[in-house]
């Protein structure tokens, strides 16, 4: 089960932490406010209130094992900052940090950030999915839960062709469109990515390639990403 810590439950933040707990991760909320740490805390696995930008405070909970902490600061961008700073410290794998404006963005990813949201564009659902099957690189939901996503095939699928595949047999979901990045599939003498709209049970996966997949949010989600 992956686990992720969200730092910082105002709208945002909360918003994320119950998202990703209905995808079936473990997580971890945080805020030094005791009011949003008790809202929340029987809808995740763990909610505490403590500094944030407290290193040891932060390894007591585990926050140095995660898979990613998200900081849903958003208005004591200092805080924000300081956060990142000390998860920075921490040595988490993956960070993602809250951003209000572009420069705040700029000065996030300087010290340290892998990613940063800025909540006005992205919705906590969709950053959540995100976190959670980040091998999926693009997503459009066409009903609650299910949706037609892209993904890059992984080195499992290099090499075979999709009736060896059976996608909708052993992963649920449906081919709609494929593309392939480049080398032995790929029009040499035209050097062009070749785009197959209607994929065959003969077509060739190579790793790399671009499929466009449909099926429900935990199928996709359950694709390898190896």
């Amino acid at each position: 089960m992956p686990r992720f810590a969200v730092i910082g439950l105002g709208r945002f933040g909360s918003q994320l932490a119950r998202a990703l707990t209905r995808t079936g991760a473990e997580v971890i909320a945080i805020d030094k406010d005791h009011k949003s740490v008790e809202q929340i805390s029987k809808e995740v696995a763990v909610a505490v209130r403590l500094d944030s930008t407290d290193e040891e405070a932060l390894r007591s909970q585990g926050v140095d094992k995660v898979e990613a902490a998200i900081v849903g600061i958003g208005q004591d961008f200092e805080a924000n900052i300081l956060t990142t700073v000390t998860l920075k410290s921490l040595k988490v794998r993956y960070i993602c940090a809250r951003a209000e404006q572009q420069t705040h963005g700029e000065i996030l990813r300087r010290i340290g950030a892998d990613e940063v949201i800025f909540p006005e564009d992205e919705s906590a659902q969709r950053w959540a999915f995100k976190l959670w099957a980040p091998h999926i690189s693009e997503k459009l939901e066409f009903a609650e839960g299910f949706s037609l996503a892209q993904y890059t095939a992984p080195a499992s699928f290099d090499g075979k062709t999709l009736l060896e595949l059976q996608l909708r047999k052993k992963y649920h979901v449906n081919l709609i469109g494929l593309r392939h990045s480049g080398g032995p599939a790929a029009d040499e003498k035209k050097n062009k990515r070749q785009i197959i709209n209607v994929p065959q049970p003969d077509s060739m996966i190579h790793k790399g390639d671009l499929l466009w997949l449909a099926g429900s949010d935990e199928d996709l989600a359950a694709l390898p990403d190896k």
